[in-house]
């Protein structure tokens, strides 16, 4: 069995094993490392970019070693190497997750229950739920939706084919790492900037992949076009933009707009708002299934783009 054979089925079996089991209820991977960087970041903080990076480098950096050695050791036999690429893909994809918990919030919604909503949100996104009415809700999920299908599943599949096993657990440390100490709080204003621009670095060909196949698998492909063109570099982050512009154009809604986060308000540009409408409670499952189409092309893009890199080395 090749080796590109081998990476194709560890991921599809991976993928697969997201869409039919979702992430485990306790022990995740992800929450483990994320026990691991915060003890890390307890020893070396400082209020100082130099510091910051130094954790950004011993976390990430030891997450990319040990799926490195972890491959290694399991190369020599073909259906090892294709499990441990699978457990990978599954540890680090979180599709499923994501579709669990928008559309628990989306019940909440349909069924009235705005008080319950506000309590889900903050399992999918860092928004204030008080300072959000039913609507504002609808939005903070679609939008979570868009951007978490980038950093949840495209992007970890774009990695995983670059680089394998080291790269699907690099990504996602990369990802972690930018969730826990990229935020700008005083905190981590500094500490976390290195964080934060890897995490951009890394996202940034997964953020454009995801775009790119919302406009395809969405109903409108000429306004999702229409929308990264015209709105995606007004928005304040150089990978969300392209991904809820995107989205925004494919569904034919307005995102973006007035939000706040943790007591800070922010007013961020409006995505797709010539033509879009504002979001309604049902669009939270349509972007739920855009995001699960998505997710597929994008292992079959990633796999053909791997195959055809490996054959050009040859």
């Amino acid at each position: 069995m090749g080796a590109d054979r081998t990476y194709a089925y560890g991921a599809a079996a991976g993928l697969l094993g997201d869409l039919l089991l979702g992430d485990p209820r306790r022990g995740h991977p992800v929450a483990v490392f994320g026990r691991a960087a915060g003890a890390v970041e307890r020893v070396l903080w400082h209020d100082h970019r130099g510091w910051g990076a130094l954790h950004t480098a011993v976390c990430a950096g030891g997450a990319v070693a040990l799926g490195a050695l972890a491959a290694r050791a399991a190369r020599p036999r073909p259906a090892v190497s294709a499990a441990l690429t699978a457990a990978a893909t599954w540890a680090v994809v979180g599709g499923t997750s994501l579709a669990r918990e928008a559309r628990a919030v989306g019940r909440a919604l349909e069924a009235g229950d705005v008080e319950a909503a506000r309590a889900r949100l903050p399992h999918l996104c860092g928004r204030d739920p008080q300072a959000l009415d039913a609507d504002g809700i609808a939005r903070a999920v679609v939008e979570s939706v868009a951007e978490n299908t980038s950093d949840a599943v495209v992007g970890a599949l774009v990695w995983g084919a670059a680089a394998g096993v080291p790269g699907l657990l690099g990504f996602r440390a990369v990802n972690t790492l930018d969730a826990m100490v990229g935020h700008r709080s005083p905190r981590h204003r500094r500490y976390g900037w290195a964080s934060a621009r890897l995490d951009d670095v890394a996202g940034w060909p997964g953020a454009r992949l995801t775009a790119v196949l919302a406009a395809l698998a969405g109903p409108d492909p000429r306004g999702a076009a229409r929308a990264w063109r015209a709105d995606a570099s007004r928005h304040p982050s150089p990978n969300a933009g392209p991904v809820e512009a995107a989205f925004a154009g494919a569904l034919g809604v307005r995102l973006g707009g007035t939000l706040s986060y943790g007591g800070r308000v922010e007013h961020r540009p409006v995505l797709n708002g010539g033509t879009g409408r504002p979001v309604r409670v049902g669009d939270i499952d349509r972007a739920v299934r855009l995001s699960r189409r998505v997710g597929l092309l994008a292992l079959g893009t990633t796999l053909a783009a791997r195959g055809l890199m490996k054959g050009r080395g040859k």
